[in-house]
């Protein structure tokens, strides 16, 4: 048996849903760079002048601010002189331009498809950043297809400190499903963040630091993308209402922009909980999602499987409606060092907290899989080369696949109830994880490991 630590090698692949709505999933296929930011640069050119001489023209980056009580007259350079829309800077945005987002609510225009659509790439050397400004706490609140839209084969992009509300407060279940045929409504099936790479595949998207909540459809969705990163997220209330079977965070049909077989996808540091399908799927007429985190059909895809690795490390997953993580119709998935508790709140959906379904080169090590009594741990439906080992289960847990290192036993939480998932001084899980070399740090930014050995879970025990 090879195992794979961060920096080895794999492979995917991907499907294509229905074109007809942006950031939406299906079934149990939806669908959330890792590149690590790159400082930006500014880019020089020569002229030759007739001296024969040469004079160097710089190119600097743009910092442009928008502000709750800006104005998209204002020239945006200053935050005295803020613009008042995240689109009108996002229209004029070059490589190594900066967003600074001050305080505000910010609502999508009537019709329009998204609060901002992002749509104007950055470069290698010069992402394009979106931010928070220092302090500031800015909303993007929204009832349509998406909060934020990054589509047109955008590129090199980061999303930093946003809050995303959807327009699930306003929407009762009542309504929903009286919309249950209805594939139209932007309202019950929006999401918070799309990616979407069907047509024009995105790449090295960083999606940081930000809240996502309240969302009909899907939290974070990733569509045809490749080099996507998703860390330090909270992702909550969201896919309630859409009939396109959504969940927290989704990665749909990884898309290889090159031949790397390295790790390329990642989603780490995320606490995501409390999404659930409650209407079903339009398709089969069943619940069939609401996941924590799924990583989706990336076997099959327009350009062969995906040949990069996907990481999920340091995730904290409860109380959604699917499982807490799982890979569907995937390959070359490490699942690592997460906690998922109490989820399949969907009595329908019964196979597994972290599982991998009609998926190969799966490894699933070092997480607590709490589940309630009875209920199922894990599965192993038509699965090749998926391997469960290191992990802690709790009592009264009905498990299919259990490696030899695999413990039983309470994880001793110091406080679940109000979701607080560290562990107690005597929890089985201490010092009895499996050493994944790369994964230096746990779910609070504290070094891995604290003690003789690798804690299972996302926290180290301090």
């Amino acid at each position: 048996m090879m195992i794979h630590g961060l920096g080895f090698l794999g492979l995917s692949a991907s499907l294509v849903l229905p074109w007809a709505l942006t950031g939406l999933v299906q079934g149990e296929r939806i669908t959330e760079s890792l590149v690590k930011n790159v400082r930006q640069s500014s880019t020089v050119q020569e002229m030759p002048l007739p001296s024969r001489k040469l004079i160097s023209a710089v190119s600097t980056a743009t910092t442009y601010y928008v502000s709750g009580t800006g104005n998209d007259r204002n020239s945006g350079l200053t935050t005295s002189s803020a613009f008042r829309t995240i689109q009108r800077a996002a229209d004029l945005t070059r490589p190594g331009d900066t967003v600074l987002i001050m305080n505000g609510v910010y609502k999508n225009p009537r019709n329009a498809g998204s609060v901002v659509s992002i749509e104007r790439s950055g470069n290698a050397k010069a992402w394009i950043r979106y931010k928070a400004y220092p302090g500031h706490l800015p909303k993007i609140q929204h009832n349509t297809w998406s909060g934020i839209g990054l589509s047109n084969g955008v590129s090199y992009i980061e999303i930093n400190g946003l809050e995303i509300i959807g327009d699930n407060a306003n929407i009762s279940l009542g309504y929903a499903l009286s919309q249950k045929w209805n594939s139209s409504n932007r309202r019950t099936n929006g999401s918070c963040i799309n990616i979407e790479g069907r047509t024009r595949h995105a790449h090295h998207i960083n999606i940081l630091n930000n809240k996502v909540h309240n969302c009909g459809g899907a939290g974070i969705a990733v569509i045809g993308a490749d080099y996507v990163k998703v860390d330090n997220n909270t992702v909550f209330n969201n896919s309630w209402y859409s009939v396109y079977g959504c969940s927290g965070i989704s990665l749909l049909m990884n898309y290889n922009s090159d031949n790397n077989r390295g790790y390329k996808m990642f989603v780490t540091n995320n606490k995501v909980y409390n999404n659930r399908m409650y209407i079903p799927w339009i398709e089969s007429g069943t619940i069939s999602d609401g996941n924590g985190i799924i990583v989706d059909i990336s076997k099959l895809g327009k350009n062969g499987p995906y040949r990069g690795r996907t990481l999920i490390a340091n995730n904290i997953t409860y109380r959604n409606g699917g499982s807490g993580i799982h890979a569907h119709e995937s390959e070359h998935v490490d699942i690592i060092n997460n906690t998922a508790y109490a989820n399949g709140k969907s009595l329908n959906l019964t196979k597994g907290e972290i599982y991998a379904g009609y998926s190969s080169d799966v490894n699933i090590f070092n997480n607590i899989i709490y589940v309630s009594r009875g209920r199922n741990a894990n599965s192993n439906m038509k699965n090749k080369n998926v391997t469960y080992d290191y992990n802690l289960y709790n009592k009264g847990a009905r498990i299919t696949m259990m490696g030899s290192h695999d413990v039983i036993g309470d994880p001793q939480f110091v406080n679940p109830s109000n979701a607080d998932f560290r562990l107690k001084a005597r929890s089985p899980a201490i010092n009895r994880g499996y050493y994944w070399k790369d994964l230096k740090t746990d779910y609070a930014g504290k070094r891995r490991p604290a003690g003789s050995g690798y804690d299972i879970g996302a926290y180290e025990y301090r």
